[in-house]
């Protein structure tokens, strides 16, 4: 849903519009090259990324909601930008699940949108994400998640390629005794797979599996792939993996992952308790 507000077009890095917006009380949708960032009334509302699961995708692989129940929701309130609020009054889901699981899935997307800090594509004034209000989250708060996120993983481990590119394993002795986690995150290094489409086979969010990848880069486990460097006579390069869909404001199906995530309710309740005293 937009308004006739003319599309606003900006080379700003997002983090530094964001914070205009934020001290405008701007709503609207702030579009970049890893997602879209929802504005109402200068507060963020929400966030979508084409390499992170969506909302629907945790709630119903986490067994929080029934598929039938999301997809119902959407079919009866998406055009209303409701679908949340939906959810709540038809007693599919309780309000604080609905907002745990909305914070763990914003912040998620909001550390790819804000990774690189990119400049931003486009501003469209006025336009609303079919979710609807659930919780919404200071631009402070959010900028300053993505630092934290963008610090740990850099302490783990200092190279970002392992974030987008295709991992392999490092040839060797087999690694033993991993964790649960981190082992089936392993089991799914295959040479092709990026960090995303590993998260979304796993059904886990996308930075839990970042995680659990940048030790296992450090352990010596897995690398980047190089990219092949193609010489006179060298062999054609294999096609390119297929690049993520990209973000749209209307629901849709999604890819269904095979896997529940392991849930990390703690970290989620302590960012509620944080913005319920903001």
């Amino acid at each position: 849903m937009t308004t006739s507000t003319p599309t606003l077009r900006t080379d700003e890095p997002a983090s530094a519009l964001l914070g205009t917006l934020a001290a405008q009380g701007a709503t609207g949708a702030l579009s970049t090259e890893s997602g879209i960032v929802y504005l109402a009334a200068g507060h963020v509302v929400h966030v979508e990324s084409a390499v992170t699961p969506d909302l629907g995708d945790l709630l119903t692989h986490s067994g929080a909601l029934a598929p039938d129940g999301w997809w119902e929701a959407i079919d009866q309130a998406g055009r209303r930008c409701r679908v949340g609020r939906q959810l709540v009054d038809s007693g599919h889901l309780a309000a604080g699940a609905l907002e745990l699981c909305h914070l763990g899935a914003l912040f998620d997307a909001a550390y790819f949108v804000l990774a690189h800090d990119g400049p931003v594509l486009r501003f469209r004034p006025g336009a609303a994400h079919w979710l609807g209000a659930v919780r919404s989250v200071p631009v402070d708060t959010v900028l300053r998640e993505s630092r934290r996120r963008r610090e740990l993983l850099h302490r783990i481990w200092p190279e970002p390629a392992v974030d987008r590119s295709p991992l392999a394993r490092v040839p060797g002795p087999g690694a033993t005794d991993l964790p649960a986690r981190r082992g089936r995150t392993l089991a799914q290094v295959d040479g092709v797979r990026t960090a995303a489409q590993i998260a979304t086979a796993l059904a886990c969010r996308t930075f839990h599996t970042l995680v659990e990848l940048r030790r296992l880069a450090a352990a010596g486990l897995v690398a980047p792939v190089a990219p092949l460097i193609p010489g006179p006579s060298s062999a054609p390069s294999p096609a390119p993996a297929s690049a993520p869909a990209p973000v749209s404001a209307e629901p849709g199906p999604t890819l269904r992952p095979v896997a529940p995530d392991e849930p990390d309710t703690a970290l989620l309740r302590r960012l509620l308790h944080a913005l319920e005293a903001l």
